[in-house]
């Protein structure tokens, strides 16, 4: 039985054959190679589903549906996924010349059964290259979703292979990315969908077959996406409503949503429309995903959905959030997703909200709580907030569903929307669980209807796990300033008591700033050394903030640094005037420190930034202020963004919040989420160094001392024999790849620790023998380059120095047969480091026979067999290292003959075959020329009749038959005829079987 990537690939369509979809092999489908689109499918669909539209008019939405706008893939493929999802008007003239209009759809969304799902495998699709795509699933006749499977049993390809081959897709056949919606990349084992132009860390697991249960078993990955995610109703509803093109100044990007976005949001939809009023109490319930795994997003496509139900009249959507920063981050998201929510608008102010809830139109509106407040009028302030609409399809959606919004004494705005708003009803989101004295959310709101916790999160790689470490600067503040300090509220922190402005005085004292800049950077400089990225500096108040720019920039080998807070330049000592920005000044350092390459590396914050902002490189945040509750949660969540080699974000305290830390972490868990806010920096210390014990077992153990005291032979002659032992076979290969990576990602995270610094060096020396291992066994870019931001420390280990001549003689990145000259062969014959010989080979040859199979079908599976055979008794130890390197060479000796053969005859490379097949039958050919002229003729006339799939069907193999059987005759006896065309056609099939692809 073979078992590889095809293994995947038929259990995916069988899969979907159960789920009703129609299997049709690619070759079989009726469509030009150039064109993506089933044109038949959707013609029929066409007229099916719109009989009463004329046929004129029906080519016209055809066209439509099949051309699309924009210079590149990014724009023509937003182009057609507005005309897929929204459709499209089409009008014509009846016959007695009245205009007639109608909306047509090139999907039924609201009867599945009425349209036509194929899944197809080995397209072929000639673009800028030819490729043949492993299935696509076109739904009447459009190619939405395609799949790339690597094989499940080859342990030097995974996911990521799969991920970059869809790339690489994008660049050679990018028609067919005009009509992509989903792609999905799998080995067999992990399966994960994303959009096209997603880095991997944006492709994701789907983990659910109905939102309730979670399904963590790698092997299922495959079952569960397809029965969770390619039920025919569940798929027509995630394409209509759950991707979606952002536009960030021209850069397109494609977002889609995880599939607890998919879940939350489709109970909160049937959760809206169960408990709305009139018919419900208007508690439509409380969605609470964790922060920064994508709430935003998800309020964006439930808002889209709901203005969408035709039940509920173009309803007014209210996000209401409790601060100005929320808000402006909040808006700025569902302006980026226009494609789903419309035409948004700002409520300015009180006045300027007023006007737009009074109005009767639907749409999007934004505002803050406290713009419910009550006027100030001429004779005094109003009484009580006025009715501004009494519609019943209004919904108020709260972003942090959290204390303002249970202001229902006299006056409060909580207690204002609902008499502003009197048959709205509410529906809340939250990043953080809800205190337990705020228990009356749920009266507020409804039940939990949705939960992703941070457990959840960081095992599905939607967020980044957050290590805690106390570093404590104690404050000098008398002891019952401490007892105050538990006592104080949350909300408490704005204003000047005397317990807050004592703390600060205390933390923002001198030496004691000082002390804390100097730690800081020393401890950012270690961090950054093996891990890229940002930081933010929480300070108790804007004094603080400017003390600490002060104290950290008056630093040697400081970053640059910069101070976000608000300003009052009617107040504010002159001093500070180099911090204050205006707003477009802000959003400029926003962009600058949100951009990974920027030299931006340092932010100071005292509340600004803290929630709603997102900067995904930021992967460190240095605490000197207290927070409590959810404002803590919500703080240093901003660390735990998913970003490309971040293997966690960072939580360093500098002023004792392990207290409040702790608080949080049981209303969590008593709230019902799983899973800790932060993890015990201790506790990746000591994996780090357990991490390093394995791996230096792997290489057999060592000791630093020793290893520097050896001369240079001897260290090199130890480093060989090291990579000798991990090269002799796949798993040990693997098994210390595995394993070294881990120890890598650990010394990124701990690096800051002291503890770590004394390790650095011999983890350099197993990054040496990672870096060895590749080069050898892997040609490049073949590995997963994920993690790039990790860097090595392999400067700090041994001396440079070629493991092996081969790899100094030679150049291991662009090797091929050629350099298999005969010094190359006199060192492979040296007796020592057999493993890595036969590894290079071994490389050289599958890397020459992957350019030759097509050529020389029947040669090329001769020659792969050999190699396996031969490769299979070494590692059975039933033929010794001397004897397989000999049968290595002689295969690579017998290619290089082929090419010198192949030059003194004058042939092309796939004439060869051809010549070998009648040079063996010289003796019945009654030609007077050399055999060349016959074999040129005889190909070019096989190439002259090709035409694709003409493999399967008769009447192009006699074609061919017989434009062959027209240049043999005359020059081969009759009787041998047959025969002699009968091999020469087979020889073809093999190696034209493909065309145009290959040949």
């Amino acid at each position: 039985m073979s078992l590889n990537e095809h293994t995947a690939q038929n259990a995916a369509i069988a899969w979907l054959k159960e789920l009703g979809y129609t299997h049709i092999p690619g070759n079989a489908l009726d469509r030009d190679l150039k064109k993506v689109v089933l044109e038949t499918e959707l013609k029929n669909f066409l007229k099916t589903t719109y009989p009463e539209v004329p046929e004129t008019a029906r080519s016209e939405a055809f066209a439509q549906f099949t051309q699309h706008e924009g210079m590149e893939v990014a724009y023509r493929n937003r182009d057609f996924h507005r005309k897929l999802t929204q459709g499209l008007d089409i009008s014509w003239k009846d016959a007695q010349g009245n205009e007639k209009a109608k909306h047509l759809y090139p999907i039924d969304y609201d009867h599945p059964e009425n349209n036509n799902f194929i899944v197809a495998d080995e397209v072929s699709i000639v673009g800028k290259n030819s490729r043949r795509t492993d299935l696509l699933i076109f739904i009447n006749g459009l190619p939405l979703i395609v799949f790339e499977f690597k094989n499940p049993f080859d342990s030097t390809v995974g996911v990521e292979n799969a991920h970059r081959q869809l790339h690489n897709y994008v660049l050679d056949i990018p028609q067919l990315f005009d009509y992509n919606a989903i792609c999905v990349a799998s080995d067999g084992l992990e399966a994960l969908h994303g959009m096209y132009s997603s880095a991997l860390e944006w492709f994701a697991p789907w983990k659910s077959l109905d939102g309730d249960d979670t399904e963590q078993k790698a092997e299922l990955q495959l079952e569960v996406l397809l029965h969770g995610l390619f039920p025919k109703e569940t798929l027509l509803d995630y394409l209509q409503h759950f991707i979606f093109h952002e536009d960030h100044n021209g850069k397109i990007i494609k977002k889609g949503a995880k599939y607890h976005q998919y879940w939350g949001i489709s109970r909160a939809l049937e959760s809206s429309l169960k408990n709305i009023k009139p018919h419900g109490d208007g508690r439509l319930g409380v969605i609470w995903h964790t922060q920064g795994s994508g709430k935003s997003i998800g309020m964006a496509i439930l808002t889209g959905i709901l203005r969408q139900r035709p039940e509920l009249k173009n309803p007014t959507i209210v996000i209401q959030v409790d601060r100005s920063d929320l808000d402006e981050q909040l808006y700025d998201n569902f302006v980026l997703a226009k494609d789903l929510v419309g035409d948004v608008q700002h409520a300015k102010s009180t006045d300027h909200l007023r006007r737009l809830l009074s109005s009767d139109g639907g749409g999007v509106i934004f505002t803050t709580i406290e713009k419910f407040r009550l006027k100030e009028l001429a004779d005094g302030k109003e009484v009580q907030h006025p009715i501004l609409s009494e519609r019943f399809n209004l919904i108020v959606m709260a972003d942090e569903a959290h204390r303002t919004q249970y202001g229902f004494e006299s006056g409060g705005f909580a207690q204002n929307i609902r008499r502003a708003l009197p048959n709205a009803s509410f529906i809340g989101f939250t990043g953080t669980p809800v205190d337990s004295k705020d228990a009356d959310t749920e009266q507020v709101f409804g039940p939990t209807i949705h939960t992703y916790d941070i457990k959840q999160a960081v095992e599905d790689g939607a967020t980044v796990p957050i290590y805690y470490e106390p570093k404590m600067v104690p404050l000098n503040i008398k002891a019952q300033y401490t007892q105050e300090l538990e006592e104080v509220e949350e909300q408490a922190e704005d204003t000047t008591v005397g317990v807050w402005a004592a703390v600060e005085d205390a933390a923002g004292a001198e030496d004691r700033v000082k002390t804390v800049a100097k730690d800081i950077l020393e401890h950012f400089n270690a961090r950054t050394a093996t891990l890229d990225g940002k930081a933010m500096i929480v300070c108790m108040s804007r004094r603080n903030c400017v003390k600490m720019y002060d104290a950290l920039t008056a630093l040697e080998g400081c970053p640059e640094i910069a101070v976000i807070m608000t300003s009052n330049p009617g107040k504010d000592p002159v001093s500070w005037n180099p911090h204050m920005r205006t707003k477009d000044a802000m959003e400029a350092v926003k962009a600058r420190f949100k951009n990974p390459e920027d030299p931006l590396k340092m932010v100071i914050v005292r509340d600004m930034w803290l929630t709603g902002f997102d900067a995904p490189c930021a992967h460190t945040m240095y605490v000197d202020k207290i927070m409590k509750g959810h404002n803590l949660m919500q703080a240093i969540a901003r660390v735990n963004r998913v970003f490309e080699g971040k293997p966690n974000g960072l939580v360093v305290d500098f002023i004792g919040i392990s207290g409040f830390l702790a608080e949080a972490t049981k209303k969590y868990t008593g709230s019902g989420g799983a899973g800790k806010p932060t993890l015990d920096l201790d506790a990746a210390v000591e994996l780090c160094l357990e991490q390093l014990s394995i791996v230096k077992s792997l290489v057999g153990g060592f000791e630093l001392d020793t290893i520097n005291g050896m001369p240079a032979t001897e260290k090199m002659k130890w480093t060989t024999d090291v990579v000798n032992r991990l090269l002799k076979d796949d798993a040990t290969t693997e098994g210390y790849l595995k394993e070294e990576r881990k120890l890598s990602e650990l010394m990124a995270m701990t690096s800051s620790d002291e503890r770590i610094w004394a390790i650095q060096e011999e983890v350099a020396i197993l990054q040496k023998f990672r870096e060895q291992i590749r080069k050898i066994k892997y040609p490049p870019g073949a590995q997963r380059t994920k993690n790039d931001r990790i860097k090595d420390l392999i400067s700090r280990s041994l001396e440079s120095q070629a493991i092996v001549d081969l790899a100094a003689m030679y150049n291991l990145d662009k090797i091929d047969i050629s350099i298999i000259d005969d010094s190359f062969q006199a060192i492979v014959k040296d007796k020592g480091a057999e493993n890595i010989k036969i590894e290079l080979l071994r490389r050289i040859i599958n890397d020459e026979l992957k350019v030759r199979m097509s050529k020389n079908i029947k040669k090329g599976r001769k020659l792969k067999e050999e190699l396996e055979k031969v490769l299979g008794k070494y590692h059975k130890n039933s033929l010794d290292s001397i004897a397989a390197i000999k049968h290595l060479l002689d295969i690579a000796n017998d290619m290089k003959e082929d090419d010198k053969r192949t030059k003194e005859l004058g042939l092309t490379e796939d004439e060869l075959a051809f010549y070998d097949l009648l040079s063996a039958n010289s003796a019945i050919l009654n030609e007077a020329g050399p055999v060349q002229d016959l074999v040129h003729n005889v190909v070019a006339s096989v190439k002259k009749n090709l035409q694709l799939d003409w493999t399967k069907k008769e009447d192009a193999k006699a074609a061919i038959r017989l434009a062959v059987k027209k240049e043999l005759r005359g020059k081969v006896p009759f009787s041998e005829l047959d025969k002699l065309l009968k091999e020469v056609i087979e020889q073809a099939e093999g190696q034209y079987a493909e065309w145009p692809l290959l040949g």
